[in-house]
């Protein structure tokens, strides 16, 4: 099939995620590094990303939901696929026909999944998780207590790991760091044995103390800094772009975009772009984002819209229909955006709109 031309596109660089899960594996020398691949591969794509971690060596996977899970599940084939997620009503016989792992996030859940086990007539693998602190998703203390007094309530069940999520890890001297670590071994140490998963990607950074059996870094293996206001460890992965669809010579004084929230200060030349909120660029980047052309910045000016996007390319005579700007690239990351959208890393590439072209440059 040929190619459509696109006028927005995120190009991906297999080789430095590849790159970012081994530099963080070598950083966990006490068990693996899983690949949390949930949201789309925060945005990459599990098509490109899926088959590029498992090819790498990569054997545990984790997303958010079963949907996830079952687009994921051909694509690593013989890994552990996990859902972060829980374990929904009546979706333990999609778990086992499709060999995901749940993480079981109550008591409830554990009796449906125990449930499942004895309709099958054989233990079944799940990942128990426990909160120490998010107060989201997992064991409380009342419902570890009771696995403690009654470990029967995981007959049936094959534990594969006990997991937590830690609350703060990005801010290295937050004292729920420890505390966190510290609740986590003493709710483990009076359950039935099994191998333990604590750190994410942040996590990883906290140093030894808080290595386990198995990490589960997402945001740093697509290049979003685990360590902010240190600089970024991680490789860059994505590259976003967007191309110019008309040049238009204005005079001084002339308002673009809706609600004539910029006003040119002097003749200029505006280009509008293919990219806009529908595609993942926040609306509230508007008058406050930069693109860049051959390294040097394009101002965005007047308001983010739907479809388009308008830059002042006044000082970049070079710049003509057809020309592509750069709006997550050397110039800037995928955190440096998230500043003028008054978010996260996170959130400007899970953003990231299907109707943006994916390109993968291989591993």
């Amino acid at each position: 099939m040929t190619d459509v031309p696109a006028s927005a596109e995120l190009e991906v660089d297999l080789g430095a995620l590849v790159a970012n899960w081994r530099s963080l594996a070598a950083r966990h020398p006490t068990g693996p590094v899983a690949g949390v691949l949930k949201a789309n591969a925060y945005g990459m794509g599990v098509a490109g990303v899926g088959p590029a971690l498992h090819a790498a060596g990569c054997r545990h996977f984790f997303v958010a939901t079963l949907d996830e899970a079952l687009a994921l599940r051909p694509l690593v084939p013989g890994a552990m696929l996990a859902v972060l997620g829980g374990l929904l009503p009546d979706a333990a016989p999609v778990h086992h026909a499709h060999d995901v792992t749940p993480v079981l996030a109550s008591l409830g859940e554990v009796a449906a999944w125990r449930a499942m086990a004895a309709s099958v007539g054989h233990k079944l693998p799940a990942i128990i998780q426990l909160d120490t602190g998010m107060a989201r998703l997992g064991l409380d203390p009342g419902e570890v207590a009771r696995l403690r007094q009654d470990p029967g309530l995981l007959d049936g069940i094959t534990v594969r790991y006990y997991l937590t999520h830690l609350v703060s890890a990005e801010i290295a001297d937050d004292p729920l760091n420890p505390a966190q670590r510290d609740r986590f071994a003493a709710a483990c140490a009076g359950l039935p044995p099994a191998p333990r998963s604590l750190a994410n990607s942040s996590g990883l950074f906290l140093g030894p103390g808080w290595h386990s059996d198995l990490a589960r870094p997402g945001a740093a293996l697509y290049g979003i800094n685990p360590t902010p206001g240190r600089p970024n460890p991680m490789r860059r992965v994505a590259t976003l772009r967007t191309q110019v669809l008309t040049i238009r010579e204005i005079p001084a004084g002339t308002p673009v975009g809706y609600n004539a929230t910029w006003h040119a200060g002097r003749p200029s030349r505006i280009a509008t772009a293919g990219i806009g909120y529908a595609d993942g660029l926040h609306r509230s980047v508007s008058g406050r984002a930069t693109a860049f052309f051959d390294g040097r910045p394009a101002p965005l000016v007047g308001r983010v819209s739907m479809d388009l996007t308008t830059y002042d390319v006044t000082d970049l005579p070079g710049i003509v229909p057809g020309s592509w700007l750069t709006l997550i690239g050397a110039e800037q990351g995928p955190d440096d955006l998230a500043i003028a959208a008054g978010t996260n890393g996170y959130e400007v590439l899970t953003s990231i709109a299907p109707r943006v072209r994916r390109l993968y440059r291989p591993a």
